[in-house]
């Protein structure tokens, strides 16, 4: 293990597959109330989350976050030699990471998603033992629920710039763009199939099953996402939301002003201006009343 500040420790975890990752435990400061999982979005590593990893730490709950294979930490020596299904961070990689916080102790188990880390938490296997779930930023992904300029860039991401990169380099080099850590190319597309769709991987004929995982889930759900947020906004958050069908899900929709901020996006959910959405939401979690 290795230290990354004074109160984090890096420690390695094997995915159900046996993939090598790497993950962060922040301890509780004083008695632990609790235990929270971050689930990171897509081509983000851990490491954008601390912040508010110390936050909730330093009110005396464990939290992990965790590198998905491919992404941070747990990048591949040749990321064009990785091959690997875009639901593998969730059902591999991340299941095995909430498998060790079940073994932590008792307690509360909470989980916080950002954008991919919606998708994700319908996908893990052990999902009815985390008490409540906030996700920030999660949406169906199609152009359509974006506005206009925003579908422009997301097409020519899609179908022209994409896959010449992707064909270049082997993978989707997402850092030479300033969008986050590069991406295994399995991952480009399948996000970019899937968001052919206005209800996302529900409607892929492939995906057989899927909508039943889903309303598997009875965890209650706060659904947050910003007025702003180009690609993931409210109506797009609504459009996935309705795959947890049996699950009490809670839609929060914020105007960036009544927190302060000119504008929270896709990303500021997480930026040190969002303090006071982190304090609501983890008065959720521990509470259930917002």
């Amino acid at each position: 293990m290795k230290t990354i500040d004074p109160h984090a420790r890096i420690f390695s975890l094997s995915a159900q597959d046996g993939y090598p990752l790497q993950a962060t435990h922040y301890p509780a400061r004083g008695d632990v109330q609790g235990r929270l999982i971050v689930a990171g979005a897509t081509g983000v590593p851990q490491r954008f989350y601390s912040r508010f990893a110390r936050f909730v730490a330093e009110q005396g709950i464990e939290v992990w976050t965790l590198d998905y294979r491919g992404i941070g930490l747990s990048r591949p020596q040749r990321l064009d030699e990785l091959r690997m299904d875009y639901l593998d961070w969730a059902r591999l990689d991340l299941s095995a990471l909430l498998d060790h916080v079940l073994q932590q102790g008792d307690g509360p188990v909470w989980m916080v998603g950002h954008s991919y880390g919606g998708h994700a938490f319908g996908l893990l296997p052990a999902h009815d033992r985390i008490q409540r779930f906030a996700t920030f930023a999660t949406g169906a992904g199609w152009h359509g629920w974006m506005p206009p300029l925003e579908r422009l860039r997301v097409h020519f991401m899609w179908h022209v710039l994409g896959p010449l990169i992707v064909r270049t380099k082997g993978y989707l080099a997402w850092s030479l763009l300033g969008m986050g850590d590069d991406l295994p190319r399995d991952v480009f597309y399948q996000w970019r199939h899937w968001c052919r769709w206005p209800r996302y991987f529900f409607e892929d004929p492939a995906m057989p099953g899927l909508s039943e995982k889903f309303a598997q889930v009875r965890t209650p759900i706060l659904a947050i996402n910003a007025t702003d947020d180009r690609w993931a906004p409210p109506a797009s958050r609504d459009a996935f939301m309705a795959g947890y069908c049996n699950a009490p899900v809670q839609a929060l929709t914020i105007e960036p002003r009544s927190l302060g901020m000119a504008g929270i996006g896709h990303m500021d959910y997480f930026r040190p201006q969002a303090i006071r959405l982190w304090q609501q939401t983890l008065d959720w979690l521990r509470t259930g009343k917002l």
